[in-house]
């Protein structure tokens, strides 16, 4: 069974599945995460969804790149969580599921080549007060050892 975050789902309300990938991106006591401006200002891990026939690590890849203008290395699966929200940019009632991995920055490109985004170093406490969703934040913390298992 796959732990649900955030807000139960709305009865009567339909969710599409929406399969994602995120990534902390882990590099000695810091992490890369990524502030989108829109359609709120918030920060998060790097990711985003699994297009159309493409492989979730293909997606990871091409996510982290386009979202922190970082490429990445040895990513290895940490588990998955899923979450009930509106998503106002595709104008859907989405059923998140989150594959988290963690894998290494391996070399910065460039800025984000997706509007709207911008890569920021940050400490992992700082990123637990900062993150918008605390399945992320979870994440974060087993990473880090800052919360028990």
């Amino acid at each position: 069974m796959i732990r649900r975050m955030g807000d139960s789902p709305e009865p009567g309300r339909r969710y599409r599945l929406r399969p994602g990938v995120y990534a902390v991106l882990a590099r000695g006591r810091d992490i890369l995460v990524t502030h989108q401006d829109a359609p709120t200002p918030e920060f998060q891990l790097p990711g985003g969804g699994i297009d159309r026939g493409e492989a979730p690590i293909a997606a990871l890849y091409r996510e982290v790149i386009e979202e922190t203008g970082w490429t990445i290395a040895a990513p290895r699966r940490l588990g998955a969580y899923r979450r009930f929200t509106f998503m106002p940019e595709y104008d859907l009632w989405a059923e998140k599921l989150c594959t988290i991995y963690l894998a290494r920055p391996a070399r910065s490109l460039g800025p984000p080549t997706e509007p709207g985004h911008t890569a920021v170093w940050m400490t992992p406490e700082a990123a637990l007060r900062a993150l918008a969703n605390s399945g992320d934040a979870l994440f974060v913390a087993r990473v880090y050892g800052l919360i028990p298992r």
